[in-house]
């Protein structure tokens, strides 16, 4: 099944020249990719579907990819999975079969990307991962898969746990949602709080799609808990903190990763003021790129790209262009598209890139190792200051998070 809404083929700026000419299809490298128009995973799949294009046109102003000897432009081929595993299969299998794409992005999320690389490894075909993290993902023996850019789940929260002990928290409660990414993060979490010497005062996990979180809220509150890491996608932060405020529930310390995000933003407005979160894309984070933009000719070329954009571009947006470079580097490295030497090129550049998401580091099972985030929090004029580590801090947090009467 084909999406309308995402069935869109581009070659970026050297796009007319491709398609007017006599180009074959070896003369162009088609990538494929998909991207959720609904669903949970749909903002974050859409942000970084933003940052693929931006690597798109980069990479075609450039005459292309270099491979074996020769630039080949670059043809991105996107169509919907609608946030569904089951649509993933069939869309990968149009990718490969009927797209004749020459290798894949993953789709946004752990769950789609483990549905997409059954069809990948069947089909023999490299699959680039831009934000699945789940840990089980490469424990499944998945040969031509790699993590360019997202950490492993299980160090998501180090960062937020070492700024929580260093403010003197004790009790920490985590909830997440019954899903691998959610589930893999708290169960990161629980070692991460014990770690640090904290308390675990209730981890518990809540039904997929659920709407209403008054009972868990309450559980937490009743637990003691000084800290609540709500582990979930970006919908379902939104609807907890939300109905924080409605039940007047507080806690001196709140971390929702996707609170950066100008999504989450926009949905919440000033009741997102005081939460942590965290991001690779943020002023007080320069890293020293080895390969494709820093981050202000991102931002320029994000700006020019996307002129009208109804959000400015987040960590998923880096992820996915830090992925795109990576992917650039490893077929040049490769010199072919076959997904045996394209592991082998990823395995050897291990260590050896830095990208604007960050260092790139991985093992054999193609699992992310570096790619650090740093903590921020939120400003109650909308601003987000980078809080953690001390070296990257540029305001000390706020702790204990005001009361709701009292902000």
């Amino acid at each position: 099944m084909r999406s309308t809404l995402f069935r869109t083929v581009s070659v970026g700026a050297l796009g007319a020249l491709i398609m007017a000419g006599a180009a074959q299809a070896a003369e162009k490298l088609r990538v494929g990719m998909t991207v959720s128009s609904t669903g949970s995973f749909a903002l974050a799949s859409q942000s970084g579907a933003r940052g693929i294009d931006i690597w798109v046109d980069d990479v075609n102003k450039r005459g292309g990819i270099e491979i074996g000897g020769k630039k080949v432009p670059v043809e991105i081929v996107k169509l919907d999975d609608r946030s569904d595993k089951q649509m993933v299969t069939r869309v990968y299998e149009n990718l490969i079969s009927d797209e004749k794409v020459d290798l894949v992005f993953a789709p946004f999320g752990s769950t789609l990307t483990a549905a997409a690389a059954t069809v990948t490894e069947r089909h023999g075909k490299y699959m680039m991962v831009w934000s699945a993290a789940s840990n089980d993902l490469y424990r499944q023996g998945f040969k031509y898969m790699v993590s360019g850019t997202q950490m492993p789940v299980s160090a998501i929260l180090r960062a937020s746990t070492e700024l929580a002990k260093d403010l003197g928290v004790k009790k920490v409660a985590i909830i997440h949602s019954d899903e691998p990414y959610p589930a893999g993060e708290a169960e990161g979490g629980r070692e991460l709080v014990k770690e640090a010497g904290m308390e675990l005062v209730l981890l518990e996990k809540f039904p997929k799609g659920q709407k209403d979180f008054s009972t868990i809220l309450q559980k937490v509150r009743a637990s003691g808990a000084e800290a609540l890491f709500p582990a979930a996608y970006e919908g379902d932060q939104i609807s907890i903190l939300r109905q924080m405020k409605q039940l007047n529930i507080h806690f001196p310390f709140v971390f929702m990763e996707y609170a950066s995000t100008p999504q989450f933003a926009a949905a919440v407005g000033k009741d997102g003021a005081y939460i942590f979160s965290h991001t690779n894309y943020h002023p007080a984070i320069n890293w020293a790129v080895t390969a494709g933009l820093n981050r202000q000719q991102f931002a320029d070329a994000y700006k020019a790209k996307f002129p009208n954009a109804e959000f400015a571009p987040d960590y998923q947006t880096v992820l996915a262009y830090g992925a795109g470079v990576l992917t650039e580097e490893i077929i040049k490295k490769a010199g072919s598209t076959d997904a045996a030497a394209l592991k082998k090129a990823s395995l050897d550049l291990s260590d050896k890139v830095t990208v604007l998401a960050g260092p790139y580091a991985i093992d054999e099972t193609g699992k992310q190792l570096k790619m650090p985030f740093p903590v921020l929090q939120a400003q109650t004029d909308g601003r987000l200051e980078t809080v953690w580590p001390k070296d990257v801090a540029t305001v000390k947090p706020v702790f204990p998070i005001p009361a709701w009467n009292k902000r």
